[in-house]
Parts: structure tokens; sequence; C-alpha cells
């Protein structure tokens, strides 16, 4: 076994890339990781490609990176945006090892007061291609680690089609880890 190789330690349910089907993999099954970007693990196994949740990491005895939200509230008690967008940098597509913001995926982040009270985070986002299953998948990590943010107290996260991805989308610093600059 390479320092990559893993064999499960206990069942686990993982997420099948790229239909993004939830898929029960046995204690034993063999797995090679090829991404641990953001919390979470891309492995490939003689079923598939798979995304291993974060909170599953000790099933291929792995750790997961820590999960701390460096920021503070605005003086209002509003989240702070930068840190709002620091979240989004370390969400993943689970194929590609460029975080969703440099990819250009991010088309806009709003912070809004609630009438109740708190905050509320929208984002519009896109996928890199439109048949892509796991939109459900990014969609939901990206709003569970938006949650994390001081002074966030609701998030939303709506896939959009408009307009349309493309590489000229991709930051300097993502084209330059892609190898395209």
């Amino acid at each position: 076994m390479t320092s990559k190789d893993r064999t499960l330690s206990r069942d686990l349910t993982a997420t099948q890339i790229p239909s993004g089907d939830k898929t029960p993999l046995p204690a034993g099954t063999r797995v090679m990781i090829h991404q641990t970007l953001g919390g979470s693990f891309t492995v490939q196994s003689d079923f598939g490609l798979f995304r291993i949740d974060g909170k599953d990491s000790d099933a291929i005895g792995e750790k997961v990176s820590d999960d701390t939200v460096q920021g503070s509230t605005l003086a209002n008690g509003a989240p702070d945006p930068t840190a709002v967008w620091d979240q989004l940098k370390r969400v993943y597509d689970p194929e590609i090892p460029v975080n969703i913001v440099d990819l250009g995926l991010v088309y806009s982040m709003d912070v809004e007061p609630k009438p109740e009270g708190g905050y509320k985070v929208q984002v519009a986002m896109t996928l890199t291609a439109p048949g892509c299953g796991m939109g459900p998948a990014i969609a939901e990590d990206a709003k569970g680690k938006i949650l994390l943010v001081p002074g966030v107290s609701e998030a939303d996260v709506r896939i959009t089609w408009e307009p349309a991805w493309n590489q000229q989308m991709i930051s300097e610093e993502g084209k330059m880890k892609l190898g395209l600059l």
C-alpha cells in the first residue's frame, strides 16, 4: 500500500462523483485518496470516485484540517464579509484542486439583516458543468461553512446557470494551480 491507499475501518455513506448519489461503502473497502481539501476527501475505489465527508475521516485514518473561522462581527453585529469569503475559499469541487471562489463559481455574496434579528448570507454560484450532480453537495458544503462565521444566523446558497461559467472566470491564482498560465 502507498501512503494514499487506505482500507475503510467501518461502514460509511459517501457521495458518488459526479452523480451526487449517496452510496454506502462497507468496512474493508480499499480506497486511494486523491484530494484532501476543504475538510472532505476525494477517493477512488473499485466502485468509482467518491467524496467522503470530514466527519468520516477516522474511517480512512485521516484527520480533518482545522475549521476555526478567523474574523469577528462588525460593530453592528453583522458578519464580516471577509470572513464569509474566506469560508467560501474553503469549499472545493471534489474533482478540481481549486476552491470555488478562485474557480470563478461564486457570482455574488450578500449579507442582509433579518427582520426578526440576525443576519442572512445569500450566495449565488454556478458549477463548471450544468449536468454536475455534485452541485447540491457543493452548495451544502458552502452553506455549512458560511454558518460557522460569527454573526450568521441563516445562509442560502443558490445555484444558477446565468451567466454560463467559462475558464476566463478562473482567478490568476486558480489558473496557476491548474497550470493554465
